[in-house]
Order: structure tokens, then sequence, then C-alpha cells
């Protein structure tokens, strides 16, 4: 009965002393884990003061309906609502300033097109470049060179 006594000891302690080092095993796996968590965040934060986020300038075209060169089908009508992004605020207010002259520049253009050129992505992408294209000349003189970014279509319909 002794020899049963003193191994069931020995197996206590050597559980006792397995739990202890796989917990001091846990406590410095859970320290580095935090360790490094709080040396991304400070790294995030110098990335987010080094970078400031800038917001986007957009400006809202109204849409309107315009009639489309006629084609196989006969007469077509477009119906565009367009956004242009520009760079700065001074090319968003030049262009706020001429928006008649804006909006006969994009209607002389539109009125060109014929349907089948405009449903498709490529197409809707070929005239993006073109409107931006029609509107970097000046619309006045003395004018600064104006930034636009990007022409977003809002509403597009083709019928």
């Amino acid at each position: 009965m002794a020899k049963s006594t003193g191994s069931s000891s020995k197996l206590l302690w050597l559980m006792i002393l397995l739990v202890l080092i796989s917990t001091a095993a846990a406590g410095v796996a859970i320290y580095m884990v935090m360790n490094d968590r709080d040396g991304q965040v400070g790294q995030g934060n110098m990335q987010g003061q080094q970078f400031e986020r800038q917001a986007p300038i957009f400006l809202k075209i109204d849409p309107f309906t315009v009639n489309l060169a006629d084609d196989d089908f006969g007469s077509r009508l477009l119906y565009v609502g367009l956004s242009l992004k520009t760079g700065d605020e001074e090319t968003r207010s030049v262009l706020e300033e001429h928006m008649p002259q804006v909006r006969s520049r994009l209607l002389m253009l539109f009125s060109g097109k014929q349907a089948g050129e405009l449903t498709s992505p490529e197409g809707k992408r070929r005239l993006a470049a073109e409107v931006t294209a029609a509107l970097s000349e000046p619309l006045t003189q003395p004018q600064p060179p104006l930034d636009i970014q990007d022409v977003l279509f809002t509403e597009f319909i083709v019928q």
C-alpha cells in the first residue's frame, strides 16, 4: 500500500508541475500577443498622422435629356445625370460658375452619339473620357488648368 501512495503522490506532483508550466507558458504567449498588438496600433497611429484623409470634391450636374443621333431604330433619347470628381476646390468653383457653358458642351457632345455607342461599359468609359476632354478646354480667359479626375454617371437611360 505504501508503494501505491508514493507513486500517486509523485503523479500528483508531476501534474501540478505540468499545470504550473502550462500556465506560465500561456501567460508568456498572451503577453507576447498583446505586446505585438500594441506595436501595430502604434505604427497605425503614426501612419494615420502622416497621411491625412482628404475628402473628395464632387460637382453634381443636374440630369438632362438629349436626343441622340438617329440610328437603325430611328430617334432615340438619352437621360443622363453625372457628377464630376475634381482635384481641387478651384476647379469645382470654375465649373460651377460656368455651368451653362458646361451643360451646353455636354449636350452638344451627347447629341452627336448613337445609342449603340453608349450601351456598353466600354462605350461609357469612352464617353467619360470625352466629357473630360470637352470640359478641359478653357471656359474663360484667363483660366487656370482644370483638374477633373473622374466622370461619374449617376443616372443613365438610353431609350
